[in-house]
């Protein structure tokens, strides 16, 4: 049993697919999952909590309390007991109290509070599901790290025939299962990450950087930790936050401060993803004070840094796997290619500067991965979450 020992909250809302959850439920229940629903007022228009109750063992939550004792059901404790929480189907109305906040409900509550993962399956007519209000709803959630699971196309409760007809049963289970694997992937596994710029002093206030964010590859150390890996996460100079309790964070300034955390620990790692954009050089001389400016020009002396790609591909090992990133505005590919072999890499991700919405800044990114043995994946404009995961199945996996 795949989902054995695991937690659901299946979230069930007031649509025509609520009949869908029953399948869902024996679905769930029959791979081995423990599955407590919750259902809103509308829910209980289309499925009745008796029979959701007979499939679960447990009694199905829809208030805050109940009435003739005052119990109190800990939408809290719920967040806190869940592996995996699905909302099937989701109606265009939850959908905008999820994206909005608007918890009136005791499924809106428990959504909020919720630790764990949220799958999100969508169904509603097709005009609903492609109005703006919805779509930016969905974009919304899935900024919020949601996964959605897309609705079919089809004949619809109107009998228009479009998309929004809630996924089937099968499908979700099957994607839940595949969600969970995905989670155990790189169990045990110890990863280092570099991520962000590098700042370079000129003087106590000034320095030489760049654009970076580090976006990219915080997105790769979740992923990677949400995989099941130990990740060291080298980052520069950057405001984001890390949240998953796999990954150990160091905080470096320079290209040397991030050349010695990374050779220091690379020993003892299974794999590096070097997605740092690392500054090539350096002020020879560092001013102790503040430079003055005196109408002159000014001459900056820079020196090399240290190449920690080649530096990391002179040390790895039998059984290491060493992934770069390749920033390029011309002869993308030849220049990537070069830099696999000159610094002994597994795999390179190659972003272009001449793609719209790819690179520093973006929360999007589109890439190609190109292997060692001559090998080339293309992949269109995603976000950085969704590109992470890429990189990790085609490198990682």
């Amino acid at each position: 049993m795949t989902l054995k020992g695991k937690h659901i909250v299946l979230g069930i809302t007031g649509s025509i697919a609520a009949y869908k959850a029953a399948s869902l439920t024996r679905l769930l229940i029959k791979a081995g999952a423990e599955v407590q629903i919750v259902i809103t007022p509308a829910g209980k228009e289309f499925i009745t909590p008796v029979t959701l109750s007979a499939l679960t063992g447990k009694a199905v939550v829809s208030e805050f309390f109940t009435a003739n004792d005052g119990t109190w059901h800990s939408h809290v404790d719920l967040g806190l007991w869940a592996d995996l929480m699905i909302i099937a189907p989701a109606t265009a109305s939850t959908l905008g109290k999820m994206a909005n906040g608007i918890a009136d409900n005791m499924l809106i509550t428990t959504y909020l509070s919720m630790k764990a993962p949220v799958v999100i399956a969508p169904a509603m007519d097709l005009d609903m599901f492609a109005h703006p209000s919805t779509t930016r709803n969905i974009e919304i959630l899935r900024s919020y790290g949601n996964i959605i699971i897309e609705p079919a196309a089809g004949e619809l409760a109107s009998h228009l025939i479009g998309k929004g007809r809630m996924e089937e049963p099968e499908k979700i289970t099957a994607f839940v299962e595949e969600f969970f694997e995905k989670q155990e992937s790189l169990s045990k596994k110890k990863i280092l990450i570099t991520a962000g710029p590098t700042y370079e002093k000129l003087d106590p206030v000034r320095f030489i950087g760049n654009y970076s964010s580090g976006k990219m590859g915080f997105a790769l150390a979740e992923e990677c930790a949400g995989r099941g890996a130990e990740v060291i996460l080298v980052a520069g100079p950057v405001s984001l936050k890390t949240d998953h309790p796999n990954i150990t964070r160091v905080n470096v300034e320079s290209a040397e401060e991030m050349y010695n955390a990374s050779v220091n620990v690379f020993p003892n790692m299974d794999a590096a993803i070097l997605c740092a954009a690392v500054a090539d050089y350096r002020p020879k001389e560092q001013a102790s004070e503040k430079m003055k400016r005196n109408g002159e020009e000014l001459n900056l002396l820079l020196v090399p840094n240290k190449d920690i790609a080649a530096s990391l591909g002179g040390m790895k090992k039998d059984g290491q796997r060493l992934i770069g990133f390749a920033l390029e505005t011309k002869d993308e590919t030849q220049n990537a290619l070069k830099k696999i072999e000159k610094k002994n890499l597994d795999f390179i991700v190659l972003n272009s500067l001449n793609d719209s919405g790819a690179g520093f800044q973006y929360d999007t990114n589109k890439i190609s991965i190109l292997s060692r043995n001559g090998d080339r994946k293309d992949f269109g404009l995603k976000s950085k979450k969704e590109v992470a995961s890429d990189i990790i199945t085609e490198t990682l996996a």
